[in-house]
């Protein structure tokens, strides 16, 4: 039996991978898969899988293209998520800021550097018309640095996936005030290369098992009041999220995915040209 440790968001979307290691899914295909909650996101996970201490992640795409095209030594083995992530615009309770023009030349708190908090403040600044160069960061490691910087006025602005963070909007922590949509879809399942290189078809049956459970939560009858139990999450939103919300169910491949995250990054300057050549080799 194999045994993997896997790292992801402690988020609705990696419900699936919850439930198949409590059913015991993964140990039918002898994977001893040990699941391991990263708060910190896409950046944390981006140094496990660095250092070796995790083998496997669920991150975000624009993150996970990026940091293989820079020299990570890891591999894309399918994309998880097929829909696009919201993220919402937060800001402190009681500022001034009221639209996203406000934000213009402000200090964003992001988890960590090649994090999708960062990644996605580019993807504003590009909508917006701004000036990246001129982007102010502060780095607060996880969701509730993030609050707390904007509650202590040491950020103006934090980007985080607007339900998880809905319940702390509505006990009046922070305002939202818009949202950005990520052009592409939004979670990746990747692994370190040496795990690649040596247990393909075990990763093939990994994906297989997630996305089977995947598809019966998105059609089981209780899904949103489980899904609201385990995330402290009202039942409205979850109901308005899952409705959203698209798993990879059949395993498809996506290229023109990754080719669009790919000119994006290109555009807003976050790779260079000789990065991107041969992108697929690199990534798959």
């Amino acid at each position: 039996m194999l045994r993997l440790k896997i790292g992801g968001v402690p988020e609705h979307f990696n419900l699936p991978w919850k439930l198949a290691i409590e059913e015991g899914r993964f140990r039918e295909k002898n994977i001893d898969l040990h699941w391991e909650d990263i708060a910190g996101g896409t950046g944390q996970m981006l140094r496990g899988l660095e250092n070796g201490s995790i083998d496997v992640a669920v991150l975000l795409t624009e993150g996970i293209t990026k940091s293989i095209l820079e020299g990570l030594d890891a591999k894309i083995i399918q994309v998880y998520v097929m829909s696009p992530l919201r993220w919402g615009i937060h800001v402190p309770q009681q500022s001034n800021i009221h639209q996203k023009s406000d934000l213009k030349n402000q200090t964003f708190a992001i988890s960590r550097t090649g994090s999708g908090s960062h990644l996605m403040t580019y993807v504003l600044a590009n909508q917006e018309g701004w000036d990246t160069r001129s982007l102010k960061f502060n780095v607060v490691g996880d969701v509730y640095g993030g609050l707390w910087s904007l509650e202590n006025n040491e950020a103006q602005a934090f980007l985080w996936e607007k339900f998880t963070t809905k319940p702390h909007v509505d006990a009046g922590k922070c305002r939202i005030i818009d949202e950005v949509v990520t052009p592409w879809p939004c979670f990746c399942i990747a692994v370190r290369k040496e795990i690649y290189d040596n247990y393909l078809e075990v990763l093939k049956d990994l994906c297989m098992v997630v996305n089977t459970r995947a598809a019966q939560l998105k059609n089981e009858t209780d899904a949103i009041e489980i899904l609201s139990w385990r995330y402290n999450l009202a039942e409205e939103d979850v109901k308005q999220w899952l409705s959203q919300t698209e798993w990879n169910y059949t395993g498809a491949e996506q290229p023109e995915a990754f080719a669009l995250t790919i000119n994006y990054l290109l555009e807003l300057g976050l790779i260079n040209v000789d990065q991107a050549k041969d992108y697929s080799a690199k990534l798959f």
